[in-house]
């Protein structure tokens, strides 16, 4: 019994290494997969259909092998477990039999021995098939348990108030902040600004000056190494995290949509708003009307990530969502950096009606979306560089001025270079 028990435990030890292996093989052949599918497009634009098929063949391969070594393996330790059960009985049934020949031992108790063996093999097995798949199950769980394992950056303190309706006074005081992975160098170096209740702001910078990490702070996915955010002359710190982002409404750069219908991703930000409230958030954004010429209207389904959609019609989409939140506080992250100039005219449009009356924070990459800020912030590799309206920077004569200049000269030769196009083909 004793050896039957050994046998199982360090066998299952050794397995155990052999299904965390054919565990990591087939998340990194599912991962492939995924990887490929998602971004199909580029691998149609490179010809690369046959080498990501040859990449997922080679991964698979890999995955069978561990699979036949955890199956071998299981093989083999129930191929000795029998041994181990045979071999006992063989040598009970010598034993009992050279004793019965000897006169030390009679045939009643050499039936009631093998019958108290036959009836030990039951529990054994059963400790053995159960010790395996607790063992299967916990290493299956493994990467689940990690995950509960992580403690959040960012954490709620105990005493944290519920935030009351804000009026929209955005302050940043004396902030600095630096990711984990920059090895401590600052992303935001000291910066200080007021956003007074219902004007807008924007903030411009090349990449990497951290204007996206102004609005991941305002919105607390991190919390400020030094200094503070406060609304309305709270700390983003003191207040709950649910009640701070209720009151902030964020239009990004690239919305991500779910795999459900037009209407499930509307009313995402607000799942008790009535119809008449979507269609009306639908018309401030533009996208009403377009969405009434889809065969399944607002029951159309957009596909992963919204991939059904064009990029104008998923941003209308999250500005009609934004207005459904009916946030006081707005930030909209280059939200039409993408999009070619007759799209970001429209979205434009619709991001003037439903910023009317709110606090908003622009990051903006074209700067002729912003002239009508009330404040632009420009930034400099973590630092506030200058600060004032669209006229009052033009007027310094210094980065703001060049950064004018350049897109400027390079709209109007775009420009001049659709213009000639349009000649040639009136021409023809």
């Amino acid at each position: 019994m004793w050896s039957y028990i050994f046998l199982t435990i360090y066998v299952a030890k050794y397995r155990g290494k052999q299904r965390r292996d054919m565990t990591t093989k087939a998340r990194e052949m599912e991962a492939i997969k995924t990887d490929a599918l998602l971004a199909y497009e580029t691998v149609q634009h490179n010809c690369a259909v046959s080498r990501e098929t040859q990449r997922f063949k080679d991964h698979v391969m890999v995955y069978q092998y561990a699979e036949r070594l955890v199956q071998w393996s299981l093989n083999g330790l129930n191929l000795t477990q029998s041994s181990i059960f045979t071999l006992g009985t063989a040598l009970l049934v010598a034993v009992s039999a050279y004793k019965i020949s000897i006169g030390e031992q009679t045939v009643g108790e050499f039936v009631s021995l093998i019958n108290y063996f036959v009836q030990l093999q039951g529990p054994l097995n059963f400790f053995g098939t159960y010790y395996t798949m607790l063992q299967n199950n916990l290493i299956e769980a493994e990467r689940l348990l990690d995950i509960f394992k992580e403690t959040s950056g960012v954490v709620e303190k105990e005493d944290a108030i519920k935030m009351p309706s804000p009026r929209g006074e955005v302050a940043f005081n004396n902030v600095k902040f630096s990711y984990q992975s920059n090895k401590g160098e600052p992303v935001i170096n000291d910066i200080s600004f007021t956003v007074a209740p219902g004007t807008k702001t924007a903030i411009v910078g090349e990449s990497g000056s951290g204007k996206s990490t102004c609005l991941k702070l305002l919105f607390r996915f991190y919390d400020v190494s030094d200094g503070s955010i406060t609304i309305d002359g709270h700390d983003l710190r003191d207040v709950t995290l649910d009640s701070l982002r209720k009151n902030i409404g964020v239009v990004p750069q690239d919305t991500v949509l779910f795999n459900a219908t037009i209407m499930y991703n509307l009313l995402y930000a607000s799942p008790h708003a009535s119809e008449t409230d979507v269609f009306a958030a639908c018309k401030a954004a533009n996208i009403h009307d377009r969405i009434l010429g889809f065969p399944d209207g607002y029951e159309t389904k957009v596909g992963e990530r919204g991939l059904k959609l064009s990029g104008g019609e998923r941003q209308r989409i999250a500005i009609a969502r934004a207005i459904l939140k009916d946030a006081r506080i707005l930030l909209l992250d280059e939200a039409t950096a993408s999009l070619d100039s007759h799209t970001e005219r429209q979205i434009q449009d619709a991001l003037e009606r439903v910023t009317a009356g709110r606090t908003t924070i622009t990051i903006a990459h074209r700067l002729s979306t912003i002239t009508t800020s009330d404040q632009i912030v420009v930034l400099h590799k973590g630092n506030i560089v200058e600060r004032g309206t669209h006229n009052e920077l033009l007027a310094l004569q210094g980065r703001y001025h060049a950064m004018w200049e350049k897109q400027t000269t390079i709209e109007k030769r775009e420009k001049e270079k659709l213009d000639r196009g349009n000649e040639s083909e009136t021409t023809e």
